[in-house]
């Protein structure tokens, strides 16, 4: 594995579990921060405003400055959240001052320092050392609007195909000071690419409450009557423990209101991975001695690599509630009768932390598997974290606002908040989002074994990366995939899921467009490595320029659709039957029929790749009139075989009481209803006679398109629709005698044959 560069916090990235917002105004009572902020301002764009509205928008918010300091202390003890726990975490918010170094004359946090010495205090005191949240008070100058923000900061975060050094997550508590009611609650995301989990108007008097994603420390929010478990929407009485809604054209795709949650507690299952550094495992690492295998998140739900196993995990353990960390001057029974244990924490302000300039340590990379003809790999985007107090929303906490009805209905109440028309119901003309749902694909009852696909809920939470973007993100809600903020332009989208094969694709993200749908009509299905079967195509000895690749399963549809250069590779499931269609540059389509062998798949053969056999090969893909014709002939061929293999396994004698015409004219014979005058075996066997007259009719399409012969090639073509019109009607009368599987094969086959004769009918070239 690559070894990434070290990077110090001028250099790096944000942070993968924060949400940054645009640019805001200076902070009264300190110094203009110029570079800083213009780099955070430039980010900002594309992170919470861009989850909000539009990539760039910056919101021209009234300047702040510091709460009155008894103020601040009291709304502070006021709302200091208790926080619960998975059980299995194993970083719970410190102090990280016992672990700076000097390093050029700049106080710093080293993570090597902060990582292993958190774990041998830990080990030391038997409790986590130093439970401390640290808080920061904002006013928005002429309002009574104000923030108390609560600052966690953990020595680690362990996230599957994101880890890195040092973690900081926030909690916002917008307060009205004239009433002393809270107006809004703020917990901020996995991603700056999904918005942060949000909450309009809580109860005055209860407590907050936070529920850190394990390992990650990402926080939901958490106001109704079950205090440790996250309600993404209201029902049995419950209310939701987000208000969040979405831009209709996402929430139509997805069905829910996005907000990063918490899968384990939503029912699905999240592998986590073992960071390593210099291609070993960290805790082997020697300046790291009082970190151990055990130091991380249990092996349990642990595997060392996404792909490890060649099927997906379906025993990982579903969340469970262990430590709530409560304020120590305040009581909270809640979490007395919750928690197996409970903290107390101390409150310090933030400002005592202000002289940190750094949070440092050598960037983690993890290696994500691109699927190309050649297999490639994508390492070093795993992100590190920075200073809270140099980031805008540190000043600006409306720039972690990234829910618009939330931000439109703070700016109806608070002149200091714009009305920007990035945000609220004016952001679908902006949005620039990218939203899928990623499922997974498995053999269907519906079709002969080994021949058909359906698509459903894949159970296992996957990871997004986008090549714009450094960071991968995970799924949520079972497989809901959601990137704000892309650039225009064309970008490469890669999945990746424990057990799977991966899946890549190229798509354009317009400006005209608020919300791009990746994967077919926003569908990614995934396959398990042990049914995965690679299918390449290139167009380097080839006449023709490759520009698209689509493929598809004869019961599940259309499974995959990507703009390409020349190449590329896609997996499928070996117990489908497909169509792989290529377009050239003057959109011209040729098609090609794959059925993989399903016996072949999921042999053992040691390797643990996920590739059990050769990839298949379309060796010199053409397109126009010839290809296709030659599709619907092999399609029609394949269909006769099972149809006459049937046919000869049926207990009747199989004679032919000579209802059925002969097949070789046009147009229908005396036969008359299809050939059901001899019982299902006799319109079985005429079902064959008509598929092996449209096997010849498109065969002799294709010549005639290869010799040159347009009039030729369409009056072949005619017959071959002709032809197929005879089979249906003979399915119809022939579905008795046949296995449900294979009539209803037969039937999606038909329907697939008729669209590439039309392709091939309007086809410019032959």
């Amino acid at each position: 594995m690559d070894r990434a560069p070290d990077k110090r916090d001028g250099e790096n990235e944000t942070d993968p579990d924060d949400a940054f917002g645009g640019a805001s105004a200076n902070r009264v009572d300190r110094p203009t921060r110029v570079d800083r902020r213009t780099v955070l301002g430039a980010l900002a764009g594309a992170g919470s405003a861009a989850v909000a509205g539009c990539s760039g928008s910056e919101p021209d918010d009234a300047a702040t400055s510091d709460l009155d300091p008894d103020r601040l202390d009291e709304l502070a003890a006021r709302f200091a959240p208790t926080l619960y726990f998975d059980a299995a975490e194993p970083w719970f918010p410190t102090d990280p001052r016992p672990y700076t170094v000097e390093e050029d004359g700049e106080t710093v946090v080293d993570g090597f320092a902060a990582f292993d010495g958190y774990h041998e205090r830990y080990d030391e005191a038997g409790e986590p050392p130093n439970p401390t949240v640290f808080y920061n008070g904002m006013r928005y100058e002429d309002s009574p609007l104000a923030v108390v923000q609560f600052w966690f900061y953990s020595a680690f975060d362990q996230f599957t195909a994101n880890f890195h050094w040092h973690d900081w997550e926030v909690l916002h508590v917008f307060v009205d000071l004239d009433t002393g009611d809270p107006q809004l609650y703020v917990a901020s995301s996995h991603s700056r690419s999904v918005p942060n989990n949000e909450f309009l108007d809580p109860d005055p008097d209860v407590v907050p409450r936070i529920l850190p994603e394990l390992g990650s420390h990402s926080s939901t929010l958490s106001v109704n009557e079950q205090a440790d478990t996250f309600q993404r929407v209201g029902e049995e009485g419950l209310l939701a423990d987000i208000t969040n809604t979405t831009i209709d054209t996402v929430e139509d795709l997805l069905g829910i209101p996005i907000a990063y949650g918490l899968p384990r507690d939503e029912g699905a299952r999240l592998p986590f991975v073992v960071p390593e550094y210099e291609g070993e495992p960290i805790y082997d690492h020697p300046d790291l001695p009082s970190v151990t295998e055990e130091s991380l998140v249990d092996g349990a739900l642990t595997i060392r690599s996404l792909d490890a196993l060649r099927s997906p995990p379906t025993d990982l353990p579903l969340r469970e509630t262990g430590i709530a960390y409560r304020y120590g001057d305040r009581e909270d029974p809640i979490a007395d009768e919750t928690a197996d244990e409970v903290v107390e924490y101390d409150l310090v302000e933030s400002a005592e932390l202000e002289e940190i300039a750094a949070f440092t340590g050598p960037q983690l990379s993890f290696e994500f598997a691109v699927p190309q003809a050649v297999e490639d790999a994508v390492a070093s985007h795993i992100t590190t974290t920075g200073v809270p107090w140099e980031q805008p929303r540190y000043e600006n906490p409306a720039l972690d606002v990234t829910a618009g009805n939330h931000r439109s209905e703070l700016a109806a109440r608070y002149d200091a908040i714009a009305e920007d028309p990035s945000f609220g119901d004016g952001a679908a003309e902006s949005l620039d989002a990218v939203v899928a749902r990623v499922t997974q694909a498995t053999e269907t009852d519906e079709a002969p074994d080994g021949e058909g696909l359906t698509t459903t809920d894949a159970g296992v939470e996957s990871f997004v990366l986008i090549e714009s973007d450094p960071e991968a993100v995970p799924t949520f809600a079972g497989g809901v995939a959601v990137a704000n903020g892309v650039p225009e332009g064309d970008h490469r989208l890669t999945v990746n899921g424990a057990g799977r094969t991966p899946h890549s694709e190229t798509l354009t993200v317009s400006a005209d467009e608020p919300v791009t749908m990746a994967g077919a009509d926003g569908e990614i299905p995934l396959v398990a490595r042990e049914n995965a079967r690679k299918v390449e195509l290139s167009d380097a000895e080839s006449d023709v320029d490759l520009t698209r690749t689509a493929v598809e399963d004869d019961f599940a549809g259309r499974i995959y659709d990507s703009a390409i250069d020349g190449s590329d590779a896609v997996y499928v499931h070996a117990g489908g039957a497909y169509t792989t269609e290529v377009r050239d540059a003057d959109d011209e389509v040729g098609a090609y029929r794959v059925n993989p062998d399903p016996a072949a798949s999921g042999s053992d053969d040691g390797d643990d790749s996920g590739e059990t056999e050769d990839p298949i090969r379309i060796e010199r893909p053409e397109t126009g009139a010839a290809p296709l014709a030659g599709y619907v002939a092999d399609v029609a061929e394949e269909t006769r075989a099972a149809v006459a293999a049937a046919a000869a396994e049926d207990d009747g004698d199989g004679s032919d009481d000579g209802d059925d015409d002969d097949d070789s004219g046009g147009g229908s014979g005396a036969g008359g209803g299809g050939g059901s005058g001899g019982g299902p075996s006799n319109a079985v066997n005429g079902l064959e006679r008509a598929l092996a007259a449209a096997v010849d009719q498109a065969e002799r399409a294709e010549e005639r398109a290869r010799e040159g012969d347009r009039e030729g090639t369409n009056r072949q073509l005619a017959n071959v629709l002709d032809r197929i019109a005879r089979i249906e009607e003979r399915l119809a009368a022939a579905r008795a005698g046949l296995p449900p599987g294979l009539a209803n094969a037969t039937g999606k086959r038909i329907e697939q044959a008729t669209k590439r004769v039309e392709q091939a009918r309007n086809a410019e070239k032959l």
